[in-house]
């Protein structure tokens, strides 16, 4: 577990694989539209809990698995951004579920250690296109839903089409860091 903390800290994290396919801006909202690799990744679901309640149930066990409480014993390394799908109700709040994604490291994607704890499952994804705007804080359920309400917005009037019943929020920082972190919302294309 430390190993995997000073790699956040000081280096050694692998970038989630994407290419940037276009950009653009209005009212003071920038975005990006971006193919994301598929690939392997450790997955956990919580349910009937808050976003920021389960997050604070799923992370940890993803970090333990990342860390080495997995079949080999051995810590990965960190992969960023950590994604987690969220489920939006018609009014704009988040329905109580949510899903962990934390993307393998490129060394292990062929042949990832299984996850010592049940909770965490390795589940292969296909590769996504998304809308990406970027914000900076701690970021909490409602910094999400704001964030995401804004994307929708600056969307409007574009040939950008996206998925209504889910969307990603990214983390790209450990929680130690209190400067000059990096959130992101994907709204997922269709």
């Amino acid at each position: 577990m430390l190993g995997m903390i000073r790699n956040s800290l000081f280096g050694g994290v692998e970038t989630w694989p994407w290419q940037v396919l276009s950009t653009g801006s209005k009212e003071e909202v920038s975005y990006e539209e971006r193919a994301c690799e598929g690939g392997k990744f450790a997955t956990v679901e919580v349910t009937d809990k808050p976003v920021d309640e389960a997050l604070r149930e799923a992370m940890p066990k993803i970090m333990k698995y990342v860390g080495g409480t997995n079949d080999k014993g051995i810590g990965m390394g960190m992969t960023v951004p950590i994604s987690f799908a969220v489920f939006p109700n018609e009014d704009g709040s988040l329905q109580k579920k949510m899903k962990v994604w934390f993307r393998i490291p490129n060394q292990f994607q062929s042949s990832p250690p299984v996850p010592s704890d049940e909770s965490v499952k390795i589940e292969e994804r296909e590769g996504i296109t998304v809308y990406s705007t970027q914000f900076g804080g701690y970021a909490k359920e409602a910094d999400y839903i704001a964030h995401a309400t804004l994307l929708r917005t600056a969307l409007e009037g574009t040939p950008a089409t996206y998925q209504g019943d889910v969307y990603y929020c990214t983390g790209y920082d450990p929680p130690m860091k209190p400067y000059g972190r990096r959130n992101e919302v994907w709204l997922v294309k269709t």
